[in-house]
């Protein structure tokens, strides 16, 4: 027999196809999402039931205590709590209304649901926490690791997704952008259903899923110019790249953190752009403690989608990647 689940962020990209892999492994899932959800509201959860069937979707507010628990856990027993929440772009506000509050509410809701275990999608840039959202997840892990329940904390690399943002460019003929030369970083990228299996795993075996648990995707890890290369290799065009040097994000960062102390809104752009500087030289594997260095080869991988796969479908139309505010370029 299956377990119930109660799954929070079942409308993102992560969320829908967890929300599949456990449905289709028998489980009964139970997904409170908002009533107008998905990238621009577009999507009821009459939408999302014509979408996925056999999903069980309630419309509510899950940062709202009083929703979660009326129209949410609605007075019913749960075995496990899923959460694949994640804000929308990482300002802080949201980021700490989304990463840690709803989540954090839902735990104590959970307890109180007969939930034995939870299965927590973070993210592997909270080793090296300087913004907000990671601060934000961090105090959420701390929670549910003292909270006593069984867990898996899953913290994944770089969501294809997020590595798609300059296909359009290519496809245009137009050169790759890189920060630096394009080897400031590196990643393992992985897939929605890969991670979303991975997700189930973490339901389905606990013995072996426990703790926090960091996870890339399968392969080599990639660099920023690797991608663009591999891009244009698809395309069928030669590879051209456009150099932005990492001061100018400094620049930036400096400029609207300045016009922050006396205009709010800008206070929540320059924390959008500390996020842009981040990634841009930051490594999305593995941190040694010990080195202080990322390590490609400590970072586990898991799956079969690659990152080339996904490329040469987006850019054969054969599918596309809806990256509302997570869009860069």
């Amino acid at each position: 027999m299956g377990q119930r689940i109660f799954l929070l962020g079942a409308s993102g990209t992560i969320g829908l196809a967890t929300a599949q892999a456990l449905r289709d492994r028998g489980h009964q899932v139970t997904a409170l999402v908002r009533p107008r959800a998905g990238v621009q509201g577009r999507l009821t959860p009459a939408d999302l039931a014509r979408q996925l069937p056999g999903v069980d979707w309630r419309a509510g507010d899950v940062t709202d205590a009083d929703s979660l628990a009326r129209d949410g856990f609605a007075g019913q027993r749960f075995d496990t709590l899923v959460s694949c929440l994640a804000s929308r772009h990482g300002a802080p506000a949201d980021a700490w209304a989304i990463e840690h509050r709803a989540p954090a509410q839902a735990l104590r809701l959970a307890r109180q649901a007969g939930v034995a275990r939870v299965v927590l999608l973070s993210a592997i840039c909270v080793q090296k926490p300087r913004l907000a959202f990671q601060h934000a997840k961090l105090a959420l892990e701390r929670e549910l690791i003292d909270s006593g329940l069984d867990h898996a904390i899953v913290r994944p690399t770089a969501f294809f997704k997020s590595l798609s943002g300059q296909v359009e460019r290519v496809r245009r003929g137009q050169p790759f952008l890189v920060f630096g030369d394009g080897t400031l970083t590196a990643c393992k990228p992985i897939g929605n259903q890969d991670l979303a299996q991975y997700l189930a795993d973490c339901v389905d075996d606990p013995a072996g899923h426990r703790g926090i648990l960091p996870i890339g995707g399968p392969g080599e890890a990639i660099t920023p110019r690797a991608q663009g290369e591999l891009l244009f290799a698809l395309a069928g065009r030669p590879p051209r790249f456009r150099q932005v040097p990492v001061a100018l994000l400094d620049g930036v960062v400096g400029l609207l953190g300045t016009l922050g102390r006396v205009w709010p809104a800008m206070a929540a752009k320059a924390e959008l752009a500390r996020i842009g500087r981040y990634y841009a030289t930051e490594s999305m594997l593995v941190l040694d403690a010990a080195s202080g260095r990322y390590d490609a080869q400590a970072t586990p991988a898991t799956g079969r989608q690659t990152l080339a796969e996904h490329y040469r479908q987006l850019l054969a139309g054969e599918r596309s990647d809806e990256r509302g505010d997570h869009a860069v370029f």
